[in-house]
C-alpha cells in the first residue's frame, strides 16, 4: 500500500444551457423565461401556441436606461436598453412563460403579435405610445392614451419629469 494519496479530482461537466425550441431561456423554478432575436419573436411565439400557449397575458416595456443591471438574462443574450416582455398561459398544463426581447436604441421596432394573439393590440399601442417602441405589422401604430400631437414618450427613463404642471382643487393652500 502506498502513502501518497492519488489525485482525485472529478471533472464536472458544465450545466447544458437550457433552450426552448432552440432559444436560450432561463427557469428560476417559478416561470421559465425565453430569450428570442426580436427577428424570431414571431417564429417563436408560434410554435409555443402549438405547444398550448394560446394565451397572451401581458405585452409591456421595460427601459434600463438607468438600470444597467436587470434580471437574470443568459451569457449568449447582449442587453439592450429596452426589453419587450410578453407573458403566455398554456392552461391545460397549468403553466406561465415569459418572453423577453432586447431592444436597442437604434431600432425601435419589433414584430407584432396581433395576428397571432389579437388582445394584444392595445398593449402594443400603449408599448408604441408610451416608450416610442413601434410595431411592424400591426393594423394601427398610433397613439393610443395621448394625443395625438403629444411629444416624446413618458415612460423613458430620459423623458422630463414635470414637464406638466400638477394643480390640485381644493388643496389647503387655496383656503
Amino acid at each position: 500500500m502506498s502513502d501518497v494519496a492519488e489525485d482525485a479530482t472529478e471533472v464536472v461537466a458544465e450545466p447544458e444551457p437550457l433552450l426552448i425550441h432552440g432559444h436560450p431561456a432561463t427557469d428560476d423554478g417559478d416561470v421559465v423565461v425565453v430569450f428570442p432575436a426580436k427577428a424570431e419573436l414571431l417564429a417563436l411565439a408560434t410554435q409555443l401556441r402549438t405547444d398550448g400557449y394560446w394565451q397572451c397575458l401581458d405585452l409591456c416595456a421595460v427601459d434600463f436606461l438607468t438600470h444597467p443591471t436587470r434580471p437574470v438574462i443568459p451569457e449568449s443574450v447582449t442587453p439592450e436598453r429596452f426589453e419587450i416582455v410578453v407573458l403566455l398561459i398554456n392552461h391545460s398544463a397549468r403553466t406561465r412563460l415569459r418572453i423577453r426581447v432586447q431592444i436597442g436604441e437604434d431600432d425601435l421596432t419589433c414584430p407584432t403579435l396581433f395576428r397571432l394573439h389579437p388582445g394584444t393590440e392595445a398593449m402594443e399601442r400603449e408599448v408604441y405610445d408610451l416608450f416610442g417602441i413601434a410595431f411592424d405589422g400591426h393594423p394601427d401604430m398610433t397613439r393610443i392614451l395621448l394625443p395625438d400631437d403629444w411629444e416624446g414618450h413618458p415612460l423613458r427613463k430620459d423623458y422630463a419629469i414635470g414637464r406638466i404642471p400638477v394643480q390640485f382643487k381644493n388643496s389647503i393652500a387655496q383656503g
